[in-house]
C-alpha cells in the first residue's frame, strides 16, 4: 500500500511524527513534513531528511495548509498544540486552538483530492470521572450520540474529542476514508521532559535528590512505546475507513513510583530520599486501555513491554543528554512544550 504513495504528515517534525515518517520511508512512501517547527526538530528527522520534503510553516493558515497536502493521497494528522500534563493544565487557551488547526487541515486536504485521513487523537477524550479507579477504558465509554455522553480530560480533551467528531462529519459528507487513533501515554527517544517517563529519567540523569515525583506517585498510566504507537496509526489507515476510533495503548496500569523504580534501576543508581509534590498537576487518578476492539478491528497488538522500551529509552536518553545542561533548565522544561 505504501510504496510510492504520497503521504503528508503534519507535526511530523515531532516526537511520534518523526517515528512515523521513518517508518513510512522504510516502506517506500513519498513523505512530506508539514510543521512549523515550535516544538518539533529537524534534528528529528536527521536520518531521513534527505528523503523527504520539509515544509515549515503555520497549518492553521488555509494557504500553507493547502500547499502541504497538495498531491498528496493520505494524511497523517499529528500537529497540535500540546504537551505533557503540566502544560496541558496551564495552557488551556493554547490548547483549544486545535480545533481551529484541525478543521483547516481537514478541508485543505478535502479541497486536494486527498483518499485517507488518520488522526492522532488522545485518551484525554475519555470521560474523566470515570478514571478515579483503575478502569480499563473502551471506545464507547465515548459517546456522541448519547446524552451526557462526553465529559473529557481538560481543555485538550475537548479539542481533541472535537477534532474527531470533525473528521467523522467529513466522511459523512464527502466519503473521506477517516479513521482517529486514541493515543495513550506515549513515551520512548526524542519525547521531551514535559512528559513523566522522560521527566523521572531526567531527574535521575542530574542526581536530584531528593527526587520529587509529582502526586502521590501512585497515579497509574498505561505508557506506551512510541514503535507501537505508529504502528497503530499506520494499521487504522489501512484498516478504518468510516471515521471510527480506536485505542492505542497497552492494557496494564503502571504507577509513577514504579517507572521511577524500574529507572533507578537501570541507571544503577538510587536516590537518598523522594519527595512526593502536591500541588503540582497529575490529572486523572487511573489511565490504561481496553485494546481488544482495535485488535479486532485493525490486528493491533503492542509489541514491546514497559521494560523493553524503558531500557531503550533510558539509553538514548543519557547518549544524548548532559546532565549539566539538564540540571541548569530542569525546572523551566516541565512545563514547556
Amino acid at each position: 500500500m505504501w510504496k510510492d504513495t504520497k503521504v503528508l504528515v503534519t507535526g511530523g517534525a515531532s516526537f511520534i511524527g518523526s517515528h512515523l515518517v521513518e517508518f513510512l520511508v522504510r516502506q517506500g512512501a513519498a513523505v512530506r513534513v508539514a510543521d512549523n517547527l515550535s516544538s518539533g526538530k529537524r534534528s528529528n528527522l536527521s536520518a531521513v531528511i534527505d528523503d523527504i520534503e520539509l515544509l515549515e510553516g503555520n497549518l492553521k493558515e488555509l494557504s500553507f495548509a493547502a500547499k502541504a497536502s497538495a498531491g498528496c493521497q493520505i494524511v497523517f494528522h499529528l500537529a497540535a498544540d500540546h504537551g505533557g500534563r503540566g502544560y496541558i493544565a496551564s495552557h488551556p487557551a493554547n490548547c483549544v486552538t486545535n480545533m481551529a488547526l484541525d478543521n483547516i487541515v481537514f478541508e485543505a486536504a478535502h479541497q486536494n483530492g486527498v483518499e485517507r485521513i488518520t488522526f492522532a487523537s488522545s485518551a484525554c477524550v475519555y470521560p474523566a470521572d470515570i478514571q478515579e479507579k483503575k478502569v480499563l477504558l473502551k471506545e464507547d465509554m465515548v459517546s456522541f450520540d448519547k446524552p451526557g455522553g462526553a465529559f473529557s480530560d481538560e481543555a485538550y480533551g475537548w479539542a481533541k474529542l472535537m477534532g474527531e467528531l470533525s473528521l467523522k462529519a467529513y466522511q459523512k459528507q464527502h466519503g473521506l476514508k477517516t479513521s482517529s487513533v486514541r493515543i495513550f501515554t506515549a513515551y520512548g527517544p526524542r519525547e521531551n521532559e514535559s512528559h513523566a517517563v522522560i521527566a523521572l529519567i531526567a531527574k535521575a540523569l542530574i542526581r536530584q535528590t531528593p527526587f520529587e515525583i509529582w502526586g502521590n506517585g501512585e497515579q497509574t498510566r498505561n505508557f506506551t512505546y512510541v514503535d507501537d504507537i505508529v504502528r497503530a496509526l499506520v494499521l487504522a489507515c489501512e484498516h478504518i475507513t468510516d471515521g471510527r476510533a480506536v485505542n492505542a495503548g497497552i492494557q496494564e496500569f503502571i504507577s509513577l513510583n514504579r517507572v521511577a523504580s524500574a529507572i533507578f534501576d537501570l541507571m544503577n543508581w538510587k536516590p537518598e530520599a523522594i519527595s512526593h509534590l502536591g500541588g503540582e498537576p497529575v490529572g486523572v487518578l487511573h489511565r490504561a486501555a481496553d485494546a481488544s476492539y482495535a485488535r479486532a478491528v485493525t490486528g493491533w497488538m503492542p509489541a514491546f513491554s514497559f521494560e523493553q522500551g524503558l531500557k531503550a529509552t533510558v539509553d538514548w536518553y543519557v547518549q544524548n543528554h548532559d546532565p549539566d545542561i539538564i540540571k541548569r533548565r530542569l525546572s523551566q522544561m516541565l512545563k514547556a512544550r
